[in-house]
């Protein structure tokens, strides 16, 4: 069993999905990327989750963001499941399923958590760069559905901070104030942020989002 840490080199793998094989290095590519497992098919909360994915599809793509789902059923059952998912969710599912029947890529990210459920994944979230470093990893349980306007806001602050010289407060969402990292002495503030500054301690300094116009 794996154990991933931040910053780690996400693991690669090949395997069957409802869209086809997938190599997952070479299937992100430059993307962005995110991995999501759950606990099977035809469950009530993961068949409102994959709608509420394909749904948000448009959001990913605007964010060079592919997305990928895994469960350990397999690829017929996925393909029954899509069906339902598509009719009870108004959609159309619109990104791979992992098919992971033999567990292999639910052990390589310690999806199986035994004291939960010593057979179905929890509901991890792997959020994955382009150089292939783990970003992001959220773990919920199998009762509770993601929020993937969470993930959207997670995802732009992650974009955000990976080429400015800023982090993001608590509630940031798009468009908000920023955090001056301390590495950059107030003194130093305007040649990287031209917008301006506000000093509420000499720790803390905010800026106007630097990506935006």
């Amino acid at each position: 069993m794996s154990t991933i840490r931040l910053g780690d080199v996400a693991p690669n793998f090949t395997a069957q999905t409802s869209q086809g094989e997938l190599v997952f290095h070479d299937w992100l590519g430059e993307s962005w990327g995110i991995l999501f497992s759950h606990p099977a098919d035809y469950t009530p909360v993961c068949t409102t989750e994959l709608g509420t994915v394909a749904k948000y599809k448009p959001e990913f793509d605007k964010r060079n963001v592919k997305v990928a789902a895994l469960s350990v059923d397999g690829l017929e059952s996925h393909k029954g499941w899509i069906s339902d998912i598509n009719e009870t969710q108004n959609t159309t599912v619109n990104f791979p399923i992992i098919a992971d029947e033999n567990r292999e890529v639910s052990a390589l990210y310690d999806m199986i958590h035994p004291n939960s459920d010593a057979n179905a994944t929890v509901r991890s979230v792997f959020v994955i760069a382009p150089d292939k470093t783990v970003k992001l990893i959220i773990t919920y349980p199998a009762s509770t559905g993601r929020n993937f306007d969470e993930l959207l806001r997670v995802i732009d602050s992650l974009q955000l901070t990976a080429y400015h010289k800023v982090a993001t407060p608590a509630n940031w969402k798009n468009g908000d104030d920023c955090v001056v990292v301390p590495a950059i002495a107030t003194s130093d503030i305007p040649k990287h942020f031209p917008k301006g500054y506000t000093v509420v301690k000499p720790y803390l300094r905010l800026t106007p989002q630097p990506n935006l116009d």
